[in-house]
């Protein structure tokens, strides 16, 4: 019990924890090393800790995550999380950042998700890494109690790393959690994490960064340009986005010209009914994937591949060109100047 201190009567304390029970925690996990240390902290309390991690053609790989993971003793799951910020990026209730990124409503579904799992598997809670005043925007008390008010958790949704900045939550009520054996990390100096990461023996772990593309200027633009055009339900299309450059011809046509050996095999792969590819065969040379391109661009795209072809020492480029379900045919192409491309570039 303890004791009012406005009316000196005596008043219920957080109900204890059941004797032997072992709390149970979701961790949303990028990888990053907030996240890590997320699970590091529950677990030092006792804490059955597990990694949950959202995968979509906007984020990074998690392999490294789930081995990182698993060297420090955690168990990791992804989540296809695709439909759900595709529909964002149509949709952002809470609008955007700086670029296509709907933080504060892809934060919030996140933890959705990741509650509802929680709620159907026995889980106590769910967290996150999250650091008041990390970040500019998203982490802030404002935006931060908005995502946990979006997301339906509630007071079911604890941040070990700030905890103790914040109100009490469920697990720490319950007497699940010790709060003053929570953190009360601030802002955006990295060196007390970095502390931590040496107790816990973390060593793999990438940079504050983070590895949403959908904060990168330079992918939006390729994604904007196909959300206004070809949209955003071809898969390959959004997996193209990471690939090669992009061209957006004058007659409409999406041109996707391979940088590298893993560019060009991927175009090649992508080909679909209504695209075509082009590739040079008497020198080396990129290949381009054309979507469905009109016929008065098809002349351009020979010319851009040979643009961007090694033409040393040739007068002419051998094109080939490969539309689906037809036979392959070459043209002779002369030299031309990558200049005349660059107000298609995107």
């Amino acid at each position: 019990m303890t004791q009012d201190p406005a009316t000196g009567s005596a008043e219920p304390g957080p109900p204890a924890a059941a004797p032997g029970r072992r709390a149970r925690a979701l961790c949303l996990c990028s990888g990053g090393l907030d996240s890590l240390l997320c699970l590091c902290v529950l677990r030092d309390q006792g804490v059955e800790a597990e990694a949950v991690s959202f995968v979509s053609p906007f984020y990074a790989d998690p392999a490294p995550t789930a081995r990182t993971c698993a060297e420090l003793g955690f168990k990791f799951r992804t989540v296809d999380f695709t439909d759900d910020i595709l529909a964002l990026l149509r949709d952002p209730p809470s609008g955007f950042g700086s670029c296509l990124n709907p933080c504060i409503d892809c934060h919030a579904r996140m933890i959705a998700r990741a509650f509802a799992i929680a709620q159907e598997e026995g889980y106590d809670f769910v967290a996150t890494g999250e650091v008041l005043g990390q970040r500019p925007m998203s982490q802030q008390r404002g935006p931060m109690n908005r995502v946990r008010n979006l997301s339906g958790a509630g007071d079911r949704l604890l941040r070990p790393l700030s905890a103790k900045l914040m109100e009490p939550t469920a697990p720490e009520k319950e007497g699940l959690l010790d709060r003053e054996r929570l953190l009360a990390l601030q802002g955006r100096n990295r060196k007390p994490q970095m502390e931590l990461a040496k107790k816990y023996g973390i060593r793999h772990y990438p940079s504050p960064a983070g590895g949403c593309k959908l904060t990168e200027p330079n992918y939006c633009r390729r994604l904007k340009d196909l959300m206004d055009h070809e949209g955003l339900g071809d898969a390959r299309l959004l997996q193209a986005c990471n690939h090669g450059r992009h061209f957006r011809f004058p007659g409409g046509t999406l041109v996707v010209l391979g940088r590298d050996k893993a560019d060009n095999e991927f175009l090649r792969t992508a080909l679909r009914g209504g695209d075509a590819t082009f590739r040079p065969v008497n020198v080396p040379g990129p290949t381009a994937l054309a979507v469905r391109p009109a016929a008065d661009d098809v002349p351009a795209v020979r010319r851009l591949v040979a643009a961007y072809s090694d033409t040393k020492g040739v007068d002419e480029v051998a094109v080939r060109e490969l539309f689906a379900a037809s036979k392959p045919a070459e043209s002779r192409v002369p030299p031309s100047s990558r200049d005349e491309f660059a107000p298609y570039l995107l």
